[in-house]
């Protein structure tokens, strides 16, 4: 049994802290020690939640000096790759983290990166392709061939139609829809509820149904 973190210690490091223990009651799934959280937020160091102890910030994790699987807990675009690229620790491995639950239409197509996040009644179509430290906070549904970059997050069900090219660092709100063969590029924000029906370009904000274009 492999020892594992969470990087954040706020509500959503809890929900990942309560998927984990879900997950560690399926003999069949991977089974972890779960160790506690990393924070950078001083004031919570050495402090305790209700799922476990507050061990220190990115330099305490940085000089852990024993091998330890982690799970990067943060769900905003503007902070996760940040956290992601300040960690440096070679005895650290990122394993993807999904729900016992989720649902593939044909898993053998499945094709899955390290670092990802896949909450609670996900499902993936076909040949869906997803790389890393995305996450999916949890209903999220991907459509046949979806191919989804690095670092994007997707809050509660969000959907992809099939052949969608998603970029890295995006942010789909929470009900936001992406229909059949477009593309979304890099640091786009799709907002809660919108339906996205063309190209969504680099660095813009989309809104509404049909989702329209806002600068940022």
């Amino acid at each position: 049994m492999k020892d594992i973190a969470v990087f954040g210690a706020g509500a959503y490091g809890q929900e990942i802290c309560c998927l984990i223990r879900k997950i560690n009651k399926r003999p069949e799934t991977p089974q972890w020690n779960f160790i506690g959280f990393f924070d950078d937020n001083q004031s919570l160091w050495n402090t305790k939640t209700r799922y476990g102890e507050v061990l220190g910030g990115m330099a305490a994790l940085n000089n852990w000096d024993k091998p330890l699987d982690v799970v990067v807990a943060i769900a905003n675009v503007s902070f996760l790759k940040k956290v992601v690229e300040n960690i440096n620790n070679p005895l650290l491995d990122f394993p993807n983290i999904i729900d016992p639950d989720t649902c593939y239409l044909d898993k053998e197509t499945f094709v899955i990166g390290k670092g990802n996040v896949v909450g609670e009644i996900t499902r993936f179509a076909t040949n869906v392709k997803l790389g890393d430290f995305n996450i999916i906070v949890n209903d999220g549904v991907f459509g046949h061939d979806d191919v989804i970059g690095n670092y994007n997050v997707f809050y509660p069900d969000a959907r992809l139609s099939g052949h969608v090219t998603c970029g890295d660092c995006n942010l789909f709100g929470v009900r936001s829809t992406v229909l059949q063969g477009f593309t979304v590029g890099n640091n786009v924000k799709l907002s809660a509820g919108c339906i996205l029906m063309n190209n969504a370009e680099d660095g813009y904000v989309y809104r509404g149904n049909p989702a329209r274009k806002f600068s940022m």
